[in-house]
């Protein structure tokens, strides 16, 4: 069988961080295993504002060796939540020579907006995305690696995926989603010489908690099972659309992204290039 690791954030609510990316995994037939960076809880009596508890490096280290000994197909990163994560999770990447790995730039919580912290931001940059096969940030991840203005038009998504090709990843997947002013749900690919334009129905709805994880938890699973970058590219597209499209309403505050539907109600609308 298959096997993919996420080293991520748990998201107490369930819809975002490892919990959406081994519900993703198991989605594509593949067996997920996790290292837990940080736990992420909401206060439901102070508005669902984030609280972040970090794990030990220690004790992130030992899940790592856990789960590296069995050994694994495909992995990607979420919330990682300090510098000395992320170097931990560059040296592990180095010392096995793992070569399919997705980094999820992920720097704020859903609803907040601000940098979690700053110096993670710059360690995503220069330690972990010259590692990556592919790196999936959305609009605002993408203007802090790159160095630029707010990302506002799709001429500013190539000239933001130039900037973070030329940092070492192989692979630029800038998420555009339902923010670019545009009738499609646009996201641009960038292989450091072509770009592409990946478009499918633009959704308009809020429930969109924990689509970046499992977008990118998408692109994983196909990896493992030995599909190209750009095939699981094309299925995560397709996947996350159909999981935005059957979204729902948790509470007041939060939406989560349905998991199971895209087999549950297949892809009326697929991606084009």
């Amino acid at each position: 069988m298959k096997k993919a690791m996420t080293v991520a954030g748990s998201d107490s609510s369930g819809g975002a961080g490892l919990q959406a990316d081994l519900k993703t995994f198991q989605e594509f037939g593949i067996y997920g295993m996790s290292a837990l960076t940080t736990i992420v809880t909401m206060d439901p009596k102070n508005g669902w504002a984030h609280n972040v508890f970090p794990t030990p490096v220690n004790v992130l280290e030992a899940q790592m060796e856990t789960i590296l000994s069995v050994g694994i197909d495909a992995m990607k990163t979420g919330m990682l939540g300090s510098v000395e994560i992320i170097e931990l999770v560059a040296r592990k990447i180095d010392e096995l020579k793992l070569d399919k790995v997705v980094i999820d730039p992920v720097m704020v919580c859903k609803g907040e907006d601000e940098v979690l912290h700053p110096e993670t931001a710059i360690a995503l940059r220069d330690v972990l995305v010259p590692r990556a096969t592919v790196v999936t940030p959305n609009l605002f991840e993408a203007a802090q690696l790159a160095g630029t203005a707010p990302i506002k038009t799709i001429e500013d998504m190539k000239q933001a995926a130039e900037k973070i090709h030329a940092l070492g990843a192989k692979y630029v997947l800038i998420k555009g989603g339902n923010k670019l002013d545009h009738d499609k749900a646009i996201d641009l690919l960038f292989d450091g010489k072509e770009f592409e334009i990946l478009e499918s129905e633009k959704i308009e709805t809020t429930n969109t908690h924990g689509a970046g994880c499992s977008s990118s938890a998408a692109i994983t699973a196909q990896l493992a099972e030995g599909k190209s970058v750009k095939e699981a590219i094309y299925t995560a597209k397709d996947f996350i659309t159909e999981a935005v499209r059957h979204s729902w309403k948790m509470n007041e505050y939060v939406g989560p992204v349905n998991h199971g539907a895209y087999h549950k109600y297949g892809t009326p609308n697929k991606v084009t290039q």
